[in-house]
């Protein structure tokens, strides 16, 4: 049947089910959200006199989670406007709506008994045909569709996702034994491309395939630390960004997510997994037990393998459990041997095959860790999947690991990490053996521009389903890399269309970077019908290079400085006039000459997690590559002529005055960096570069003109520029910013005015680069710039560290 999911229903308004509410809502789905209505009155409710018949207290429940998740942080929303896209009720009152729902989420309870009364009141309202999905965490799925109709198993099974869900990726669906395969083709599909999710079909196993593996993970290790004699700060300095995990490792993560959570998975994974070879790691370590006896679960108690106190001075500081006393003291610093020979390593899969072969306590650690990790996935095969990719998936987007296990396993070598095995008394299960005795070496191979892994019942190399029709620079780079340098990759994506891939430090924009960028312009313009500006790193960039600008202000080269600055407010009006279409693919930070390239583009296809703004005003300069000349273009084109609106000119004057970055893609629309009608908003980050390459490619299919330059733009002059000036005197009168917080305000508002101008009047860009040019420089003199820039390269140095 042909579906179009126009509204759901969220039944179970908890942290999970809000959260779920809000990332239908971010899609620009409506939402029905409802809950149990209260049994009796709060202390707020008795002082106004209310019933438990009133609307307001009905509704209370579901009311309170809905903002309280609105109000979180990080936010579940895309933006606070979207929550009028969710109408809330509760069961009793507004039950029948669900009949209007396309699509019904449970998300109640982990109770069997209560989830199938919910499921008997579902029966009684919605439409048949109407999907109907659990968010269930463990509970068998052939229980819960038990006294179902027919109609209702066809169209049930489990959506799992992972909180929070508008930020890891993973959507694990589990079909139960009736469900239409219809069902989950629909699901996986609409979960890739509209809630940007990462599918993965698992079997009705404990704990399904995130979890499962996760949770063995942090059990091991949590087994390893007395047997390795290692700290706190030690296991999770080797379980973080280092191996391509998140910054909170391993112990932080379970204080955030709360031991009560972790314990209460191990337990069940005990409990339902009698013939799981390492069943007994799933029971808790003795220092663990006694923590979780003390009630330190983390955060939720303000304590756990952290905790978080204020010296005699009121400054925080961080303390760290002792395991050996249980006793808190404050944390030390790591250091290993075998981690800094890592620090030159920039790719992470570079790294592992230095980090098991190292002969100090990490070494061993990684040997250890690694060889039991193997072992397991390598056994859960076909337990809890038939396919290895599953895993790596699965475990990639719902624990926020850069690479899943069996392509860590392929990057250390499968026969050399075998061996590691055996002298750890590890081995890998029976058809890894078969794979390479059948001449099969890794898991994953990459073969004319698709990545495939090794598929065990047919013994060959299959495309990973789903990925026939996306781009991957990973399978592009090696046969269609046309150019490069030490700051940029120039790739051929077919069809005529090249890609600018940074791979600079934090994707930094230096003088590699414009080099790199006008070498693509040059040659797309030459032979090709388009350029795209596209990486797949952390973060698109994070902006120009402050540690070269820093250095030609240090001493003194301000000609040097201001060549380095023309070349870059050149490069990107060479993006904005190059004969070819430009368009820009930005994610995560995107931010000062980042945004800056953004700004320029024809057209910026971003993922809906962008985090774009120009920033400079932070380190003490304004945005210099051409980015407050656009803000006065796109304040002059928000004008008519004749017309003096300041309060849109005051408007743009802040977003950079205060350093604004957008808190996703589509609050970058209000912020004025991206433009409604011509950028757009992609939801999947594995659909970024295919769609930014189709964006491109109607751009040159509709006959793109190369454009004029602009000498018709409107600026305000005076006018504005009085505003600017009494509002940063009356600012710095109140001690509300600095005198160099001053000086750079009024050099911002003389850029975005045009200068000292008697009254509106028409100007070219050229001559507001030329004013942007002069400003940016001269505050590269100024003593207070310098300090800022300073401190932001040793915060780098320290967040690198």
């Amino acid at each position: 049947m042909k579906r179009n999911i126009k509204k759901i229903a969220v039944l179970g308004s908890g942290i999970m089910g809000s959260r779920i509410a809000c990332h239908f809502a971010n899609i620009g789905i409506q939402v029905l959200l409802l809950d149990i209505a209260p049994k009796t009155l709060n202390e707020t409710e008795l002082k106004k006199g209310l019933s438990l018949d009133s609307k307001i207290v009905r509704n209370r429940i579901v009311n309170d989670a809905l903002q309280f998740a609105i109000k979180s942080n990080p936010s579940p929303l895309y933006k606070k406007s979207f929550a009028n896209r969710i109408t809330t009720g509760n069961f009793e009152d507004d039950f029948k709506r669900v009949a209007e729902a396309d699509w019904i989420i449970e998300v109640v309870v982990e109770n069997l008994d209560i989830k199938k009364s919910v499921y008997e009141k579902v029966e009684l309202h919605r439409k048949p045909g109407t999907l109907i999905t659990t968010n269930t965490s463990g509970i068998p799925l052939h229980l819960l569709e038990e006294g179902r109709s027919d109609d209702f198993k066809k169209n049930f099974c489990g959506t799992h996702f992972f909180n929070p869900p508008r930020y890891l990726r993973l959507l694990e669906l589990i079909p139960a034994p009736a469900t239409d395969p219809e069902v989950i083709e629909f699901l996986t599909d609409f979960g890739q491309k509209f809630l940007g999710k990462t599918t993965v079909v698992c079997k009705d196993t404990p704990a399904f395939i995130a979890n499962r593996v996760g949770i063995f993970g942090i059990m091991d290790i949590a087994h390893l630390v007395p047997k390795l004699n290692l700290t706190i700060e030690e296991i999770d300095k080797l379980t973080g960004p280092v191996i391509g995990h998140p910054k909170s490792a391993t112990f932080r993560t379970s204080d955030v997510v709360g031991l009560d959570t972790l314990v209460h998975v191990a337990k069940g994974l005990y409990d339902n997994c009698p013939d799981d070879e390492s069943r007994d790691l799933f029971v808790l370590p003795d220092y663990v037990q006694k923590i979780y006896e003390n009630k330190w679960l983390g955060d939720k108690t303000g304590q756990g393998f952290y905790k978080k106190i204020k010296d005699e001075k009121g400054k925080s500081q961080i303390l760290s459990l002792d395991l050996n006393t249980l006793g808190y003291k404050p944390s030390q610093k790591v250091n290993f041997p075998t981690l800094e020979l890592t620090k030159t390593i920039g790719k992470v899969k570079d790294r592992f095959k230095v980090l098991v072969n190292g002969k100090d306590k990490a070494g061993e650690f990684y040997r250890a860790s690694f060889s039991g990790l193997f072992q397991y996935v390598s056994n859960r095969i076909p337990e809890i999947s038939d396919e290895l990719y599953k895993i790596d998936d699965a475990i990639e987007a719902g624990f926020g690991w850069e690479d899943g296990p069996f392509k860590v396993w392929d990057a250390i070598g499968v026969e050399d990490a075998i061996a590691i095995m055996e002298k750890e008394g590890k081995k890998p299960a029976a058809w890894v053996n078969e794979m390479l005795a059948n001449g099969f070496k890794t898991f994953y191979v990459r073969e004319n521009g698709q990545s495939k892994y090794y598929d065990i019942p047919s013994k060959s190399y299959k495309i990973i389903p789903g990925t026939e029709n996306l781009i991957s620079l990973d399978n592009l780079r090696e046969t269609n890399t046309i150019w490069k340098n030490t700051g940029v990759s120039i790739i051929d994506l077919g069809d005529g269309i090249l890609n600018v891939e940074f791979h600079t430090k934090m994707n930094t924009i230096g003088g590699d970077v414009l080099v790199g960028v006008n070498k693509a312009i040059d040659i797309a313009e030459k032979d090709y019908r388009g350029l795209v500006i596209y990486n797949d790193g952390t973060n698109f960039s994070a902006g120009a290079n402050v540690g070269m600008i820093f250095m030609m202000a240090a001493e003194q080269d301000y000609d040097e400085l201001e060549m380095t600055i023309n070349l870059f407010q050149k490069t990107t009006m060479r993006l904005r006039y190059s004969s070819i279409p430009v368009v820009v693919a930005p994610h995560n930070m995107t931010l000062g000459g980042g945004c800056e390239i953004c700004l320029h583009a024809d057209k910026v296809v971003a993922h809906a997690e962008t985090y774009m703004g120009l920033v400079e005003f932070g380190v003490g300069v304004i945005p210099g590559g051409g980015g407050t000349k656009e803000f006065a273009l796109r304040v002059g084109d928000a004008h008519q002529e004749g017309d003096v609106d300041l309060n849109i000119f005051r408007e743009r004057f802040l977003t950079i005055g205060q350093a604004k970055v957008s808190t996703s893609a589509a609050e970058a629309f209000d912020l004025g960096y991206l433009r409604p009608g011509i950028d757009e908003i992609v939801v999947s980050c594995e659909r970024l570069l295919t769609q930014a390459k189709a964006a491109c490619l109607a751009l040159a299919d509709e006959g793109y003109v190369q454009p004029a330059p602009r000498n018709d733009i409107y600026v305000l002059g005076n006018s504005a520029l009085g505003v600017v000036y009494v509002g940063a005197n009356s600012m710095r009168s109140g001690n509300y910013i600095s005198d160099h917080d001053q000086k750079i305000s009024e050099k911002l508002g003389y850029v975005m005015a045009g200068g000292d101008i008697s009254q509106p009047t028409f100007v070219s860009e050229q001559y507001l680069l030329d004013l942007e040019r002069k400003a940016f420089v001269s505050l590269c003199t100024e003593k207070k710039s310098m300090e800022r820039m300073q401190s932001l390269i040793q915060g780098n140095k320290i967040l690198r560290n």
